[in-house]
């Protein structure tokens, strides 16, 4: 038998083009004579739909739209697609209205339901909100062949692997007790750096272990903050992995089943990438491409101040929407250096992309004069500095309205963490690029970059000098932060690994500085609740996952 992956990248929301993708792959594996076709989860409409669930009407169209998809397939051909069922008996029950589903197509019509058994709810999943998990193991026969349906988490409780139990069932444990001859697996799975490692390593794990054959489809493609990797595989019976598709762009992959041996053949298999740094370019590169696209934009702008996070975002969004779609805007101020300008004007010249200068000392003037008496008798501070920032970002959303560009904003996330950034200000934007890259791997990815293309792409002195906001005489990022090593290790260990300020000592660093970052940590918690969408690279975001209080008192140890 003959299986084939669509590795699908749809638009929430969007059932007509979505079901037209499904369409196109579907007559593509009729002409490849595929016996069965497996689409990512939720295919219909998109993941994550959240609150668009909560709508009956929407729910309804979906039950409309995938009768009609159904009729509109091609002969001989069976096909997975990810939907949602009504739960008919939840009115007695008292459980949620909806189960996430796997509808199975063929002949024209709905032969069959599968609904998702294992619900998560940590990060950025919420699936309790909507869904009531299945009860029963999930399988269909198809020419003779048995076939367990699993759905994305339903995967990820074997008790070996993890060396404890997430949840009460493991659905691959029970589809193994029933004798399937093969699993499948229709996913949505965010990305996050080396969590392809983690996958692969666990279904090697799952296929050895049950003596099973899986294939896992994933979806592809950015959706608001989460991007979607793709890079869908199969492993065989003995856990060797047989096929893997492309990374962070949409793939269609064909698997020969051998009837007789009752497992997977070998098949075609994508590499992986080179270093943590070219994957998460990728993955920053879709995220852009998609955002802009699904949000109906075509061209965007940036601020250009000279330093490495606008020349990192500068670059992404050039290769993302192309240089003719990304305009560079330099602000000088009267504190600004002049490498800043020079550096951001090589920068634009590398890319080939439109920049504008526009010098903001005599807006700057003009604020002082309509503050000064309010001020009279008040030392020069953090206020002064930020209204700069303010002028900036007034003078890019100015551009944007006039011009319907999207604005970039160019934070990364070790400035988000410690509230190093000013509202109304840099924090101005319609996406936050790399409000999940940590300081440090801004510099590694610039590096990778020049290397990588074997040409100056981020001009060195950008690289090279001390990282400054300019906004008054002689200022370094360093008279109000720690080295950045040094804060984004304390950082790595507070936020994703949730130590404890005495274990953060411990580990070699020094109390004071630890103790300020927890207190900055905290108090810029009202900074990122009013920040734009940020593209979540890291198991620990400052999103859809991010769940702090603002009105807090932190006691002790975080």
């Amino acid at each position: 038998m003959k299986i084939a992956i669509a590795q699908l990248n749809p638009i929430i929301g969007d059932l007509t083009g979505n079901t037209q993708k499904i369409l196109e792959v579907a007559q593509q594996a009729a002409a490849n004579n595929v016996r069965l076709l497996l689409t990512p989860e939720l295919s219909l409409c998109g993941y994550p739909p959240r609150d668009l669930l909560l709508n009956p009407s929407f729910v309804k169209s979906m039950d409309i739209t995938l009768k009609k998809l159904a009729q509109d397939l091609p002969a001989n051909l069976a096909v997975l697609v990810g939907t949602v069922v009504k739960n008919k008996d939840a009115h007695i029950t008292g459980g949620k209205t909806l189960f996430n589903s796997i509808a199975l197509l063929e002949a024209g019509k709905i032969k069959q339901y599968f609904y998702k058994r294992l619900l998560p709810t940590y990060d950025v999943f919420d699936e309790n909100r909507y869904f009531e998990p299945g009860l029963q193991a999930n399988y269909f026969a198809l020419d003779d062949i048995n076939i367990g349906v699993t759905i994305c988490e339903d995967l990820w409780n074997d008790e070996e692997f993890w060396g404890k139990r997430h949840y009460a069932v493991n659905p691959i444990a029970d589809l193994s007790i029933l004798g399937v001859d093969l699993i499948v697996n229709l996913s949505a799975s965010p990305y996050t750096v080396g969590k392809q490692k983690l996958r692969e390593a666990m279904l090697k794990h799952s296929a050895a272990n049950f003596q099973q054959s899986i294939i896992y489809t994933n979806q592809v493609g950015g959706n608001d903050d989460l991007i979607f990797d793709g890079r869908s595989f199969a492993v065989n019976n003995q856990g060797e992995i047989i096929c893997r598709a492309k990374g962070f762009e949409t793939d269609f992959l064909t698997i020969e089943f051998d009837e007789q041996m009752r497992d997977l053949q070998l098949d075609s298999i994508s590499p992986v990438y080179e270093s943590e740094d070219q994957e998460i370019w990728q993955a920053l590169v879709l995220g852009v491409r998609d955002y802009v696209k699904k949000c109906r934009f075509s061209q965007i702008v940036l601020g250009l101040s000279g330093g490495i996070d606008s020349a990192l975002v500068a670059a992404i969004a050039t290769t993302a929407l192309g240089k003719e779609n990304v305009l560079g805007v330099l602000m000088p101020s009267p504190y600004s250096s002049e490498h800043s300008v020079s550096d951001a004007l090589k920068l634009g010249e590398n890319l080939g992309i439109k920049t504008q200068i526009l010098p903001i000392g005599e807006l700057m003037q003009s604020f002082d004069h309509t503050l000064a008496d309010l001020f009279t008798g008040t030392e020069f501070g953090i206020a002064e500095e930020n209204i700069q920032s303010r002028i900036r970002g007034t003078l890019l959303m100015g551009i944007s309205n006039k011009f319907g560009h999207l604005l970039l904003s160019t934070g990364n996330k070790s400035e988000m963490a410690v509230g190093y950034c000013t509202l109304y200000g840099d924090m101005n934007g319609g996406l936050a690029v790399i409000a999940d890259v940590p300081k440090t791997r801004v510099y590694s990815i610039c590096n990778w970059l020049n290397t990588h293309h074997q040409k100056e792409i981020i001009p060195q002195h950008i690289i090279t000098k001390a990282p400054s906001a300019e906004l008054k005489p002689g200022q370094v990022d360093q008279d109000s932060l720690p080295a950045y090593d040094i804060l984004d290790d304390i950082l790595e260990r507070l936020i994703n690994k949730h130590q404890s300020a005495g274990e953060i000592v411990n580990a070699g660093h020094d109390q004071v500085i630890v103790n300020r970052v927890l207190k900055l940590v905290s108090i810029a918690e009202f900074k990122r609740r009013q920040a734009a969408p940020g593209l979540k690279i890291t198991d620990r975001a400052f999103g859809t996952g991010w769940r702090m209080p603002i009105a807090s008192k932190v006691i002790g140890d975080w």
